[in-house]
């Protein structure tokens, strides 16, 4: 049994709803992302995103993910998770548009658990990320799995 004080699969406590974060999009990042990464128009001028129903530069969905990613990554080292990373995404939406000056923040509730039968030292959590907007509009939803250790694997599985 680990007795450091890192957050394991036995901390974890479904229903609950964990905010966090604080992330400003500045147009600098927006255009410097897009440039590298998903170089449409509405993400990286002015005149163009204004002819498009966003009306103005509008961050790319990916690189919305990617500022929700950082903040989830940051909480997770701020309350020591003992995560091993994800095998993936189920659902991930982009409700609304990012824009330059906006500032995000997160919700995440984890919405299920269960120990691996094939690796007993491992859990893996079923979640959902919200990420809101600083006029707390929604502006994505994300489900996905995650893993994290477990505190102590000699402990039988529960059916």
């Amino acid at each position: 049994m680990k007795t450091d004080d890192r957050f394991y699969f036995e901390d974890v406590e479904v229903g609950k709803v964990n905010a966090y974060g604080r992330y400003e999009v500045t147009r600098e990042e927006v255009i410097e992302f897009a440039s590298k990464y998903d170089p449409q128009p509405i993400h990286l001028d002015d005149e163009a995103a204004a002819q498009t129903y966003f009306g103005r530069l509008s961050a790319s969905g990916w690189h919305t993910a990617s500022m929700v990613m950082r903040m989830m990554v940051d909480n997770f080292h701020a309350i020591k998770q003992a995560g091993l990373g994800s095998p993936g995404v189920d659902k991930l939406q982009w409700i609304k548009p990012v824009f330059p000056g906006d500032v995000l923040r997160c919700e995440a509730t984890t919405l299920s658990k269960r120990r691996s039968k094939s690796r007993p030292e491992m859990g893996l959590l079923d979640g959902r990320v919200e990420a809101y907007n600083q006029d707390d509009e929604l502006v994505l939803v994300m489900k996905s799995v995650g893993l994290i250790e477990v505190r102590d694997p000699s402990v039988p599985i529960a059916d």
